[in-house]
């Protein structure tokens, strides 16, 4: 009986079964590096008050102060799914894409029009998620971000922009 073939099978298990257990732990330390996932609140201090209106557009929209605090409430909240300088690793949706469309347009009424329909868009997402068939995609902020929070990370995400306007 030939037990040439078998042999390297049971000597390959071991090594196997090694690979496994190294990429299962690689992984556990992989998603304990994205620290707290419970999302924080953001120091809007030294911004501009909004108030309590929801704005349709970003009123922050190249302000060196919603820059800075946008970037470290992006880090804080977003990095972890939309990844380091919001370039995606593919868990959630890369947002230096999110106005692509708006920047190929050559009209600038309908170009600032997709830029107003992008904020909404964004703003939306950002306060109430999104679900599909009962899974959670993306959890809802309202509540824990503010207006201010929401649109200094928009501003910073301004800056990341794949093809700028």
């Amino acid at each position: 009986m030939n037990r040439g073939p078998m042999r390297q099978t049971r000597s390959r298990r071991p090594a196997l079964l090694l690979s496994l257990a190294l990429s299962a732990a690689f992984a556990a330390g992989a998603a304990r590096a994205h620290g707290d996932v419970t999302p924080q609140a953001v120091d809007t201090r030294e911004l501009p008050t909004l108030g309590e209106q929801w704005r349709a557009e970003n009123p922050y929209r190249k302000n060196d102060t919603a820059i800075k605090v946008g970037t470290s409430a992006y880090n804080q909240n977003c990095a972890r799914c939309h990844g380091l300088e919001a370039i995606s690793g593919g868990i959630a949706p890369d947002l230096r894409r999110l106005d692509n469309e708006c920047a190929s347009l050559k009209d600038e009424k309908k170009k600032a029009a997709c830029v107003k329909e992008v904020d909404e868009y964004f703003s939306g997402t950002v306060r109430r998620g999104r679900t599909r068939n009962g899974a959670v995609y993306m959890p809802p902020f309202e509540g824990t971000l503010n207006q201010e929070a929401v649109w200094s990370i928009k501003t910073y995400l301004e800056t990341r922009r794949e093809k700028p306007l």
